[in-house]
């Protein structure tokens, strides 16, 4: 049985829940697959078209771009017409985008590639603004970020999988040097994401509507949602903190490849790529852990830590040779594996009915993707490609600024209503020991004239 509309995540059926988390947490493997595979096809483009690392970001620029083109469209659409409708307009210009791929490669036009790029992030924007909001909102607020960081596991998942693919059937013997399998690999990509359209069309997603998240939450006293939209601070920094967190994040992948062979220790472009799936291998694995530790600490204040620590160790992979750069590396993509789902979390909490236009603006941030890589690839072709890591370092410094400050206004606000509650108390106790006083007093009364009728 379909749930009523103006449905809250907290009011579905278990086995509902668990059925509308499952197949949106499916969404999360197709652009986690398609993102993986973007990042070696930036290295694998350099050799087939011979141009240089600052042209091949041309496809981060169109990738990253059309979120930031797109994605608030994708917010306004949806409040509009639901979170289902827009899953379906999004799969669809993401099959449309891959099934491009195969004339580019056929007629071998790098411009096609760029362009087939920006209709699969037009509809990956789509399914992000969608599913992240859909995934956040669906149970209680206290644990959004870990829901949300488990879902985006899978994506994590996929996006070792595109790595994995490419070392075994990009660069090796001739089709290292040619374009044929890309043709294969994108029309099965258009072919997963046709088989999920179908199945979200036959299947009852329940509606989350935002009236009844900002009744659920006006229950509990802890929405602003009165504001308007430009006053949800939260939110609009969280805009530029997942912008900067984002551009950071693709340029260390978009140049790991290129960094790996460029160390010095014997890495050709097809074990670097290889071992380039293992660091998304580590970073999927510290979304799971992640999920394990968000049940007991706070996002922003894990946030904070783990943005120093990728602040850190970006710093040493641009000042490292050899292994000891290749190891910080490693624990570079540890570090970022929760900092996408909680600043997604803490930039939409309780924005009631803003929810899915803040989402729309989060998923804009996603655009950060297109800025930094081509300032990377600039400093990479100057310096080398290790010095050009300090460009993402300056991403993690802004998004720590941001995580750091929530946790102080958190903690603001917490002291604040302690006071409160210590004041409202105090009030409570001195008016309970006032009727005390006044009943004592009028039993007083009461008993002396008592006495006195007794004596008379």
């Amino acid at each position: 049985m379909p749930p009523p509309a103006g449905t809250t995540g907290a009011q579905l059926g278990r086995k509902q829940w668990l059925f509308a988390f499952a197949l949106v947490t499916s969404l999360f493997f197709t652009w986690g697959f398609a993102y993986g595979l973007l990042d070696v096809l930036n290295a694998h483009f350099q050799t087939v078209f011979g141009i240089s690392k600052l042209q091949s970001t041309m496809l981060q620029l169109a990738y990253f771009g059309a979120y930031f083109v797109w994605a608030p469209f994708a917010g306004v659409f949806m409040r509009k017409v639901g979170y289902k409708k827009g899953i379906h307009i999004g799969l669809g210009l993401y099959s449309l985008g891959a099934v491009f791929f195969w004339p580019s490669a056929k007629y071998e036009k790098y411009g096609g590639f760029v362009g087939s790029t920006f209709v699969i992030g037009c509809g990956l924007s789509t399914l992000e603004v969608a599913a992240n909001s859909y995934i956040s909102v669906l149970g209680t607020p206290q644990y959004a970020a870990a829901r949300l960081n488990f879902s985006q596991g899978f994506q994590g998942v996929a996006s070792f999988a595109g790595p994995l693919i490419a070392a075994r059937w990009f660069f090796t013997g001739a089709n290292a040097t040619s374009l044929g399998t890309v043709q294969w690999v994108y029309l099965a990509v258009a072919g997963l994401g046709v088989a999920l359209n179908v199945l979200f069309f036959f299947c009852d997603l329940p509606e989350i509507t935002e009236d009844a998240l900002a009744e659920e939450i006006h229950e509990v006293g802890i929405t602003n949602d009165e504001a308007p939209f430009w006053k949800q601070y939260r939110c609009v920094f969280g805009f530029v903190a997942q912008t900067a967190y984002v551009g950071a994040q693709c340029g260390v992948a978009a140049f790991a490849v290129n960094f790996l062979v460029d160390q010095d220790v014997g890495y050709s472009q097809s074990q670097a790529s290889q071992l380039f799936s293992f660091c998304q291998i580590t970073f999927t694995v510290g979304r799971f852990i992640g999920v394990g530790i968000l049940n007991y600490v706070d996002p922003a204040f894990l946030l904070s830590f783990y943005g120093i620590c990728c602040s850190l160790f970006a710093l040493l992979v641009s000042q490292l040779p050899g292994h000891g750069g290749v190891g910080c590396l490693f624990a570079l993509f540890f570090f970022e594996s929760i900092c996408y789902p909680c600043i997604f979390t803490l930039g939409t909490k309780n924005l009631g009915v803003h929810t899915k236009r803040g989402s729309g603006l989060i998923v804009m941030g996603v655009g950060g993707g297109a800025w930094f890589p081509p300032a990377q690839g600039g400093l990479a072709d100057r310096a080398n490609t290790r010095r050009s890591y300090l460009v993402p370092m300056a991403g993690y410094i802004a998004m720590t600024i941001y995580a750091a400050g929530l946790v102080v206004d958190q903690a603001r606000k917490d002291g604040f209503s302690m006071r409160n509650r210590d004041e409202l108390t105090a009030k409570r106790a001195a008016a309970i020991s006032s009727e005390l006083v006044k009943d004592e007093s009028t039993s007083s009364e009461k008993r002396v004239s008592e006495e006195y009728l007794e004596s008379a």
